[in-house]
């Protein structure tokens, strides 16, 4: 009895033994697919896919691929600060430039960054576009805005202009709402990033020694060649420029820059009607904000007041060159404190041209209050 049952269960071993080495062997018999499998049905989109693939579709034909070729081979400009804030055109070290732009009205007018075209302009160089539709025409700059990094070209003539981006605001801003980038990173044509508004009222370095405020930052990935591209919100309409990214590495880390679309809305009429935007200033030259710091000061630093400025006018006193006596410093414009140059620059922008603005000033310990009228530097060549 014994060896009767050890000859059973020894049978029954070698039995699954032999199921489980011929198990692949089986399977792939039985159950492999030679002929194309039955397609399963999908379903509806799910509600925010279908927004955002209508947002997409929607948008994307007012995005445009910008290539501007210097006419003199060079190193490929870089936006700002080069080792912080890295600008997003793309350069291939052949002088060739290129970015995103997006078209803003019927005429045929389309907005990018400044540091996108400048190596283009400043040589002489060439411009030309791609559309959505695949279809490349010349370009011309019609203004620049270095102060503001932004740009307004001018396509040639065209088979058929595309649609204008809706305007949005940036006065209503919060942060956690959803964004929406498109563009050319590495020169991957229409290129849809997400996210969200992660900070706002950031500070940004631009061209001319100027800071611009109100900078929106977003966690959308934006590369090198999403410069100038549009940043949306979820209606679809515009609320930003993408202008720059905080990258160690040259590549997105999830912090990116966008110049304020109701800056925008208030550059670019200027740079199509006049080539140029209206600079409002009091013609002095401020001191650097890390000196200031160092020093415990709080407020602009005036270092020079320029000759004929309303400055100048009002009696405001730059740094002594001989003895390095500090002069004025500016610590508030009417009823708001100021801390930094982007305090003061932010409001005799909000005051306008030819505008009386009332500076608090500190001079030797003691306050007090200067009229000045603001006016437009960049035409008076203070």
């Amino acid at each position: 009895m014994p060896d009767r049952f050890a000859r059973i269960a020894l049978a029954a071993v070698l039995v699954l033994l032999t199921l489980f080495v011929a198990q692949p062997y089986l399977t792939a018999l039985l159950f492999s697919v030679e002929t194309p499998r039955a397609i399963t049905a999908r379903g509806d989109l799910a509600p925010a896919e279908a927004t955002t693939v209508a947002l997409f579709e929607r948008a994307s034909p007012s995005v445009v691929h910008v290539f501007a070729q210097a006419a003199a081979q060079g190193r490929a400009l870089m936006s700002l600060d080069d080792e912080e804030e890295q600008g997003q055109g793309q350069g291939q070290g052949s002088g060739t430039q290129t970015g995103t732009g997006f078209v803003w009205d019927a005429a045929g007018h389309v907005v990018t960054n400044n540091h996108v075209v400048q190596g283009a302009t400043q040589s002489g160089g060439s411009i030309s576009v791609r559309l959505s539709s695949g279809e490349v025409v010349s370009a011309r700059v019609v203004g620049t805005a270095p102060a503001y990094d932004l740009a307004v070209l001018q396509l040639g003539r065209l088979t058929r202009t595309p649609p204008p981006l809706a305007i949005g605001t940036s006065a209503d801003l919060k942060v956690g709402q959803a964004t929406y980038a498109i563009g050319n990173p590495f020169g991957l044509d229409h290129t849809l990033t997400t996210g969200v508004i992660s900070a706002l009222q950031r500070r940004l370095p631009t061209g001319e020694g100027r800071e611009l405020s109100g900078v929106i930052q977003t966690d959308a990935a934006i590369n090198p060649g999403n410069s100038g591209g549009p940043l949306l919100d979820s209606a679809g309409r515009l609320i930003g420029v993408n202008t720059a990214i905080f990258s160690p590495s040259g590549a997105s880390a999830g912090i990116g820059f966008a110049v304020p679309v109701d800056v925008v809305n208030r550059v670019v009429p200027d740079l199509i009607r006049n080539g140029r935007v209206r600079n409002p200033g009091i013609g002095i030259i401020a001191g650097q904000e890390a000196t200031a710091a160092r020093l415990g000061i709080d407020g602009v630093v005036v270092l020079r007041v320029l000759r004929g400025s309303p400055a100048a006018q009002a009696g405001l006193r730059g740094v002594d060159l001989q003895t390095g006596d500090i002069g004025d410093v500016i610590v508030g414009v009417g009823d708001r404190p100021v801390h930094r140059l982007a305090d003061l620059t932010a409001a005799i922008e909000a005051a306008g041209i030819d505008k009386p603005i009332d500076l608090t000033v500190e001079r030797g310990g003691r306050t007090r209050t200067v009229r000045v009228t603001t006016t437009d530097v960049a035409e008076n060549r203070l």
